[in-house]
């Protein structure tokens, strides 16, 4: 089974920063994108940012110039710096990867559990 586990989230003020992490565990061939979206309160899931094996990013233009993502694919690990928060950011924070057990299966998306992120003063 595939599990992925969220890091680094809480309470910062208007301005501030945190860095995400997310590691994958467990039965893995291969993991293609990864990715970080976020459900606010009220509001339907959305990305954020995705990442390919190969380092291509993508971001919700709510969050170019402010959020960076990165990964190390020897740890199976995907992050999202995020700087110059602002209230509008407060959302759970959800990991996504792409993932192939053995080569003969096709992918599947996994998801964490999600992480808490309050922007607030």
């Amino acid at each position: 089974q595939v599990q992925l586990v969220e890091s680094g989230g809480g309470l910062v003020q208007p301005g501030g920063s945190l860095r995400l992490s997310c590691a994958a565990s467990g039965s893995i061939f291969s993991i293609s994108n990864m990715g970080w979206y976020r459900q606010g309160p009220g509001k339907q899931r959305q990305l954020v940012a995705t990442i390919t094996s190969v380092g291509s990013t993508n971001y919700a233009d709510s969050v170019k110039g402010r959020f960076t993502i990165s990964r190390d694919n020897a740890k199976k690990a995907v992050y999202l710096q995020m700087n110059g928060l602002n209230p509008e950011d407060t959302a759970v924070y959800y990991c996504n990867a792409n993932v192939k057990i053995t080569r003969w299966d096709p992918q599947r998306g996994y998801w964490g559990q999600g992480t808490q992120v309050t922007v607030s003063s």
